[in-house]
């Protein structure tokens, strides 16, 4: 564990935070060979797989940024939490929960085998495809473009400033992506969709698409470690109770079917998306010595070479690295 400093919001212990992380980057990218891009989206695959970068934002302002952090990238999978916390926020709580349950499935993030083999009464959770697909559908809205418009009012008033959609990722995704039409077609006959099929999966491929970088996510992240609240302002962007059940799936079921591990080794709730994003949040931790971020912290990773169950292969063992030299784990 990091030891040394009495008092970890100096400037003079942010330097010395940066020069750790500096170090750490640096050595976790070699682990970048150990994985591939994705290549099931085909635009994903001319992405640099040796791209590593990190940013840490804490609740009193502290920020530490190391590695590739300038780089944009398509959120993908990490828009599941934002559309879900849209929808509790447009619906209401109980109703999404009505309708989208919260357990692990333990199968692959596009799998439909526990639709059709358990034949639940809703989707299981709203971080695999099925259900966020289902979760889409609910988002109020005639056309897609009304449907994306909470969202990025939601991203605009955390981040300020209004996040694009990527075009050339969106028309990849949409024109390659017969598992997600298969999953949609299964949910329109089984009756989980509230909308459209088409201006379901066109709103969903679009979320998907749409282009953040690591800073974007430390500070979603920051706000969700907060309890949805702006720690500057004060002022609740998101309710408590949905950003801690938002909490909850990302620990529970957010880096897919290896979720399991990374709750038991890293221990803080994440969500990750096959361009390499994760997003992490930290929690503030009641603990005896002072430690790096004690207040609360958002983490956003970007690593695009991928390990066999779609996470990043250097940003989970960045991440495991960082949680164990300060205790991040909330267990």
């Amino acid at each position: 564990m990091v030891q040394g400093a009495a008092n970890w919001n100096t400037e003079q212990t942010q330097e010395w935070l940066q020069n750790y992380v500096d170090d750490w980057v640096a050595f976790y990218r070699k682990h970048t060979s150990d994985g591939e891009v994705a290549s099931y989206i085909p635009i994903l695959k001319e992405a640099n797989k040796d791209h590593l970068g990190i940013s840490i934002l804490g609740k009193n302002g502290m920020a530490i940024r190391s590695g590739d952090v300038g780089i944009p990238f398509t959120i993908q999978s990490i828009s599941k939490v934002i559309s879900f916390i849209v929808a509790c926020m447009e619906r209401g709580v109980g109703y999404m929960l009505d309708r989208v349950d919260v357990e692990p499935t333990g199968e692959a993030f596009n799998s439909i085998m526990h639709l059709e083999m358990k034949k639940p009464e809703k989707p299981f959770n709203p971080l695999v495809n099925a259900g966020a697909i289902t979760v889409t559908s609910m988002l109020e809205g005639r056309t897609s473009d009304e449907k994306l418009e909470p969202i990025f009012h939601l991203l605009e008033h955390i981040l300020g400033y209004r996040p694009a959609l990527n075009v050339d990722v969106y028309e990849s995704e949409r024109d390659s992506s017969m598992r997600n039409r298969a999953i949609g077609y299964y949910l329109l006959e089984i009756g989980f969709l509230e909308s459209d099929l088409n201006i379901t999966l066109e709103t969903y491929f679009k979320q998907c698409s749409i282009e953040v970088t690591v800073d974007d996510l430390a500070r979603i992240g920051m706000i969700i470690a907060n309890d949805g609240e702006d720690p500057d302002s004060k002022e609740e962007i998101i309710p408590r109770q949905v950003t801690r059940i938002a909490k909850a799936l990302m620990l529970t079921c957010g880096m897919y079917d290896a979720s399991g591990k990374f709750a038991t080794y890293v221990g803080i709730p994440a969500k990750s998306g096959v361009s390499g994003g994760i997003i992490a949040i930290a929690p503030p931790r009641v603990r005896e010595e002072e430690l790096p971020f004690i207040n609360g912290c958002g983490i956003g990773v970007y690593g695009p070479a991928l390990d066999d169950k779609g996470n990043s292969i250097a940003g989970i063992r960045l991440l495991r690295h960082i949680a164990k030299q300060w205790d991040l784990s909330i267990f």
